[in-house]
């Protein structure tokens, strides 16, 4: 059994954001849901738009424990409150991955990579 703690249940107002949060992908989380969904990124199970405690994840991985995150121009203005999320999510055993809205639109392999190689990193 893992030492690490867990981050406790999520409410029933973070579960509704989460859906509408589904049902309205950016372009860029769009495009990489679809690289990841039905586990084709070598039969990883992704989640999209996860809620897990009070965050919303743009991505989850259960098995790994990974979150990928897409930051868009809303985010420039944000990254002092990313920063304290990603220590937060790290203080509970989750590893946090980032990416601009760019990254993924312009180079999708490279972020599949990267996400591949965190992913098979213990």
């Amino acid at each position: 059994m893992k030492d690490t703690p867990r981050i406790r249940g999520t409410t029933p107002e973070i579960e509704a954001a989460a859906r509408r949060l589904r049902c309205n992908l950016t372009p860029a989380e769009a495009y990489l849901w679809e690289a990841l969904r039905g586990k084709k990124l070598k039969g990883l199970k992704f989640r999209c738009q996860h809620p897990v405690g009070r965050f919303i994840l743009d991505f989850y991985c259960p098995s790994c424990k990974l979150a990928i995150e897409i930051d868009g121009s809303s985010h420039d203005t944000k990254q002092e409150y990313d920063q304290v999320r990603t220590e937060k999510l790290a203080q509970y055993g989750y590893r946090v991955l980032r990416f601009t809205n760019e990254e993924v639109m312009t180079d999708l392999s490279r972020v599949l990579a990267e996400i591949e190689k965190v992913a098979f990193t213990p």
